[in-house]
């Protein structure tokens, strides 16, 4: 009877200690909001199309390098280098526009806004090319800017 319960006990902490799927999934690296309209008079100017942006937040408790990871449009498509989102919330914003690169502000270098204001899809690809996560949105009339 003893050899029966600790043979379920043993069962059960082996389950309870094996990666869940999240785990297994990759790092916990999401969409976090997107400015996909940006605000007063769609000129193209480079102000404007950085105030059109994207952003991902890390919410696991180690750094993520986002080497060689996508971000997909339908007909664009923008390949971190060697970029790491710090840990425990630590964001990374993806700018349309041309800039300089810093640590949590990137630069897609694009002479054309990137995301419909009518609706659209962003997706994140790992580098393998697996889509991780997506944000998508509809046309939302008075708004610019969502949480994904």
């Amino acid at each position: 009877m003893r050899r029966t319960i600790l043979g379920a006990v043993i069962a059960v902490a082996a389950t309870l200690v094996s990666t869940t799927p999240a785990q297994a999934a990759g790092p916990a690296l999401r969409f976090h909001s997107t400015q996909y309209d940006s605000p007063g008079k769609d000129t193209r100017s480079n102000t404007s199309l950085n105030a059109e942006w994207i952003a991902l937040v890390n919410t696991s408790g180690k750094a993520v390098n986002l080497s060689g990871w996508s971000i997909v449009d339908k007909s664009k498509t923008y390949t971190f280098g060697n970029v790491t989102i710090a840990a425990n919330g630590g964001k990374v914003y993806l700018h349309t526009g041309k800039g300089t690169n810093t640590k949590t502000h990137l630069y897609w270098g694009s002479g054309n806004y990137v995301w419909n204001n009518t609706g659209d899809t962003a997706t994140l690809r790992t580098k393998a090319g697996k889509t991780h996560d997506t944000c998508k949105w509809g046309n939302k009339s008075g708004r610019t800017r969502i949480a994904c």
